[in-house]
Parts: structure tokens; C-alpha cells; sequence
């Protein structure tokens, strides 16, 4: 086989692989222009015989759906800053700190990844109704920030430490710096690519974390996120308005496609790195 047509058959190969991925996504912006009793007609229109972009409107007039993105919005970097900080810290500490039982920390931290989120919500709901919070947006600030994602984070940041050169932070030891400070002044801003791609996975985790939002805020519209709220576009009847769900929908993918976008050469990076030592 030539080069050109191996290039071509690689090609075709990758349109095929790609329509799976590119269908639902193209029925959902196709079904959110669409009239509700256009939804279901047969034969299926991908492209819509009448336009309705009212239902970009009608997301926001009949829900919160303002105040409810800017929630995602504002908890997802929320949970990002307080991830990195708590990751950072404890995946240096254990890359580069000697204590006693340094070995079992991560084993214990990683064995917590194997229980599922729905056990583990019902003793963070006991803790968080103790302490008031529930039916705040408090839990989903803290429960990511010492959960899974800072599990996940710790691991990650420590890999990525342990690939650094001890030769930079003793360079900095002779220059006077202390413990505090080689890991702010010299670790913490060569881990570019691993924070970054730490961010994005946390975010999209809390982007898209449905049972928490649920249940710490009680379902109250003003409080719930996007997931949760895309629920509420619903008939009196309870059926659901396919339409109104598929515009909120695509309007809700806009800030995880531009998180990416912006992040995306730190992923592959950041991973790599993050796996040269164990």
C-alpha cells in the first residue's frame, strides 16, 4: 500500500470513527432549534424544517437557569483552586518529606477510591447536617476538596514531583531557601502541565457530579447546578420538554469545551510526566 493511500484509507478510517462521537452531539443542538412536536416527527429531520431558537430564551425565562450556571461556574473553579492547593501540598509532601508511615499514606488514600460515591454520601450528609450546612452550596466547595478529586490530584502531583530533579531543589537550599520555600519558588511553578491537567479533571467532575448537588442542597432551584437543573424543564404533567433540555444542554457544554480548548497541550504532557517514576 502507497503512503497516499494509506493516508486516505487513515482518513476514512477516522470520519467513521468519528461519527458515533459527532451524532448525538449534532441531534442535540439539532433538536434544541426545533419545535416540540417536531421532535419525534418521522422521518427524523437533522436539520430542522422550522427553526426555533426561542428555546435559548424560553431555558432562561422558565427556570434560574442564569443563577444556576453561574453556580456550576463558580464552584467548579472553587473546587479547582482548593484541589490544586490541597493536591500540590500533600503530593509534595509525599514525593519529598521523610515520616513515619510516609509508605502507607497514598495505599490508604487510593484504597478510598474504591468505594462508590453513593456509600460514602451518606456519612458527608450526617457530618454536613451536623455542622448546619445542608441546603447550602458549602458541601460542594469541601466535598471535592478532600474527596476523590484531591485523591486523585494527591497521586497525580506526587508522580509528577518525583520526576523533578532533586538537583533543582538543593540548588535552591544553597541559595537560602527553606522547605516552604523550593516548593513555592521552584516545584510548584514547574508543575504547569500537571496542575493543568489536574484543573480539568476537576472540574469536569464537578461539572458534571449530579447526586452531591442533589442532595447537600436539597433540590432547591436557586442552589442546584446545571445536571440537576436539567431536570426541571418538564410538562405540568411531568413529561419532559425535549427542546428546552436540549438547549440548556448545549449551552452547558460551552464552558467544558473552552476549559479544554484553552488546557488541552498541558494533558497529554501532564500525564506522561506525571508517570515516569513510581
Amino acid at each position: 500500500m502507497t503512503s497516499a493511500s494509506a493516508r486516505v484509507t487513515l482518513i476514512a478510517m477516522l470520519v467513521v470513527g468519528l461519527v458515533p462521537v459527532l451524532l448525538p452531539l449534532v441531534w442535540m443542538i439539532s433538536t434544541s432549534l426545533k419545535p416540540e412536536f417536531d421532535v419525534f416527527a418521522y422521518p427524523p429531520q437533522i436539520i430542522p424544517a422550522r427553526l426555533r431558537p426561542q428555546n435559548y430564551a424560553d431555558v432562561f425565562s422558565q427556570a434560574p437557569f442564569a443563577r444556576q450556571y453561574f453556580s456550576s461556574l463558580y464552584l467548579g473553579f472553587a473546587d479547582v483552586v482548593g484541589t490544586a492547593i490541597v493536591a500540590s501540598l500533600a503530593g509534595y509532601a509525599l514525593a519529598r518529606l521523610r515520616f513515619p508511615g510516609r509508605g502507607l499514606v497514598l495505599p490508604l488514600l487510593l484504597s478510598a477510591l474504591l468505594l462508590p460515591s453513593e456509600i460514602l454520601i451518606v456519612p458527608q450528609y450526617a457530618l454536613f447536617s451536623n455542622l448546619g450546612l445542608i441546603g447550602t452550596q458549602v458541601p460542594l466547595v469541601l466535598e471535592p476538596v478532600f474527596g476523590a478529586p484531591a485523591i486523585v490530584g494527591t497521586f497525580l502531583m506526587r508522580q509528577f514531583f518525583l520526576s523533578l530533579p532533586r538537583e533543582l531543589e538543593d540548588a535552591g537550599r544553597v541559595d537560602g531557601l527553606g522547605g516552604l520555600g523550593v516548593f513555592l519558588r521552584i516545584a510548584l511553578p514547574l508543575s504547569g502541565p500537571a496542575l493543568a491537567t489536574l484543573a480539568i479533571m476537576t472540574f469536569l467532575a464537578n461539572w458534571n457530579a449530579y447526586l452531591e448537588p442533589l442532595v447537600f442542597t436539597s433540590g432547591r432551584p436557586e442552589l442546584i447546578t446545571l445536571p440537576v437543573a436539567l431536570n426541571e424543564f418538564t410538562n405540568f404533567d411531568g413529561t419532559p420538554q425535549y427542546s428546552l433540555q436540549m438547549a440548556a444542554t448545549t449551552l452547558s457544554i460551552l464552558p467544558v469545551a473552552l476549559v479544554f480548548l484553552l488546557a488541552q497541550r498541558h494533558i497529554v504532557a501532564g500525564i506522561a510526566r506525571s508517570g515516569l517514576k513510581g
